[in-house]
């Protein structure tokens, strides 16, 4: 028989979730539960992380996320900011169980519906959005080789960053708030709500060996480009990067993650992930041109009978008009008036 129930949240349970996580082939460093209190401290929010257990064995997890908001409803995530979440599970029925305690759970707190992002169909009868893909690369052994195996436009763009005078940086906390400036002036550039600062302290905070900050250095000692890198297992993922625009045909961001690919290829890692991107859009050329390959993602979608699939898409000619005004902001004001709006976002 199997049971669901909640995460106790001592450290007793911890060790055992994150035991059977590590155990798990298809686990991301996502399903981790120190990222439980990554949503609860950086982004405010209130979690439910269920178990499913068999003869008092966990042989499941599910990490949720809840979220009100007016502009995208109110919703289970597992997981929002980041790329990929989900249930994972030893067995179908663990994962039908997880399923259909997180669609009770829903119900109970008036929510609308759960989006799971999984990097495969988990549950084929739910309907799914299949609009973004995952950039992921083989790294080389040595650096050199890595090198060489770049494409020689790359080379040549990140040997113009380096005879322009740009170098990199890289560390923790201490560095946060010259990636935060940048990162927050892109964000309002894009017409995007940005993430609070306090996000990243807190991933920061929560996985100090396994998360860092890369930065660029113009040669006036200006932080021109920035990266958080996330590192579990054979992988290092780059999930939030940003450079200023006017320094873009230095070309900041190929130095940017050759730095981070140079320190992945150090630390033994054997995948970079380049992180989700919409197929045709910039961000996907550039991942491309690197020999990234895209994966399909698929976040499946437990529905309440009243709800449509939501509507995601920044094509969408209904946000046109409100991504214009965004970028007319001031940047004092996106900075201080985003986070309300970007921690809402499933």
């Amino acid at each position: 028989m199997i049971d669901v129930e909640s995460f106790a949240g001592t450290d007793a349970a911890s060790r055992e979730w994150d035991s059977f996580v590590t155990a798990q082939a298809d686990a991301t460093g996502y399903h981790l539960s120190a990222w439980r209190r990554v949503f609860e401290d950086g982004l405010a929010h209130r979690c439910h992380y269920l178990v499913a257990r068999q003869h008092g064995h966990p042989i499941g997890v599910l990490p949720l996320v809840e979220l009100r908001s007016r502009l995208f409803g109110r919703a289970l995530s597992s997981l929002p900011y980041v790329n990929y979440g989900g249930v994972l599970a030893a067995s179908h029925e663990a994962a039908r169980m997880l399923l259909s305690r997180a669609e009770q759970l829903a119900r109970e707190r008036s929510l609308s519906y759960v989006v799971l992002r999984h990097r495969q169909r988990q549950f084929p009868h739910l309907p799914a959005r299949t609009h973004k893909v995952t950039m992921t690369m083989p790294l080389a052994a040595e650096r050199d080789a890595m090198w060489t195996a770049l494409d020689r436009k790359v080379r040549n763009q990140i040997r113009k960053a380096e005879k322009s005078g740009l170098t990199t940086r890289s560390g923790g906390i201490e560095l946060l708030d010259d990636f935060y400036g940048v990162f927050a002036r892109n964000m309002r550039d894009l017409g995007t709500p940005v993430y609070g600062r306090s996000l990243f302290a807190s991933i920061l905070a929560n996985f100090p060996r396994d998360a860092a900050i890369h930065l660029v250095v113009g040669r006036d000692g200006q932080t021109i480009a920035g990266a958080l890198s996330y590192a579990f297992g054979p992988t290092i993922e780059v999930p939030s990067a940003s450079s200023l625009r006017e320094h873009r045909p230095l070309c900041p961001n190929h130095l940017l993650y050759w730095s981070v690919i140079c320190q992945a290829i150090a630390d033994r890692r054997t995948t970079f992930d380049f992180g989700r991107s919409t197929p045709g859009d910039g961000t996907y050329h550039f991942k491309e041109q690197w020999g990234a390959a895209p994966e399909p993602l698929y976040w499946e979608y437990r529905l309440r009978d009243d709800t449509d699939l939501p509507d995601g898409d920044r094509k969408s000619p209904r946000l046109a008009p409100i991504i214009a005004a965004w970028q007319r902001l001031p940047l004092a004001i996106a900075t201080r008036l985003g986070p309300r709006i970007a921690r809402a976002i499933p």
